[in-house]
């Protein structure tokens, strides 16, 4: 069942979404050659915490991190190592989720690591841009599919990105993953109405080859079966009937 979410509850997805903001701030700032993933993960467990928050990813499923820290062709789920060490020239995706006061915000997002090549960039750019194209069509009255998914799809073989099917968006709110799933191309069916008080998570992830991917032996990690880069970028966003609103980004916190 797709939720609505009250006033309340949407005060306290925007404070945490605005703590999930602050992670990424400070991730912009630590992301470098030279810096393990764990270290990562601990600024960003300390900062979810120090905000009166929990992460909402460490201890999900038995996920051992607080973030999820995948880099190159690892699509999602990466587990933050001290042997991981970051190198000029790679790119890390940073997903990240914040409980506050027992509502979620849940976004990501692919930094560059020392200096990357055109290609990458334009990967990045790319896969970003996907992101606010799906945003976009948040709007009261459409069918997810054939819009939020739709634009997220088309954006991809513009340039001729693989598409991870496997894995997308998703409902939020008092839990971390709720309906609908929210697919990054277009499924068949319209899909459910957007209608206001609904909150949705929008992930595009697109591959520099295949989209095709698989789980490594740690029963985490997800790669790109021909190993090219991934990136992944993604934001809850709040269904209004004046238009989408990004509830992940920095807003007046609810004490």
């Amino acid at each position: 069942m797709i939720t609505k979410k009250s006033r309340h509850e949407i005060n306290l997805m925007k404070t945490a979404g605005s703590i999930v903001a602050e992670v990424h701030e400070l991730m912009k700032e630590l992301v470098k050659p030279g810096v393990s993933t764990l270290e990562l993960d601990e600024k960003a467990e300390k900062l979810i915490r120090n905000n009166n928050a929990i992460p909402a990813f460490k201890g999900y499923h038995g996920f051992p991190g607080s973030i999820c820290a995948s880099v190159n062709e690892q699509v999602v789920h990466g587990i933050p190592g001290k042997d991981v060490i970051l190198k000029d020239g790679d790119i890390i995706s940073v997903d990240v989720g914040a409980i506050y006061k027992g509502l979620v915000g849940d976004a990501a997002i692919t930094l560059p690591v020392g200096e990357i090549t055109d290609e990458l960039k334009q990967l990045l750019k790319v896969t970003e841009e996907a992101l606010y194209a799906g945003i976009e069509q948040v709007l009261a009255g459409n069918r997810i599919y054939e819009t939020v998914s739709a634009a997220v799809e088309d954006k991809a073989n513009e340039y001729g990105y693989g598409i991870v099917r496997n894995y997308g968006g998703h409902g939020i709110g008092r839990n971390m993953h709720e309906e609908p799933f929210v697919y990054n191309f277009r499924p068949g069916p319209p899909g459910p109405e957007l209608k206001p008080g609904m909150a949705i998570c929008i992930e595009p992830m697109f591959n520099l080859g295949v989209g095709t991917v698989h789980t490594e032996s740690d029963k985490w990690t997800v790669v790109t079966d021909d190993g090219k880069p991934s990136a992944h970028f993604e934001h809850t966003i709040l269904v209004t009937d004046s238009g989408p609103l990004i509830l992940t980004q920095f807003h007046n916190k609810v004490k």
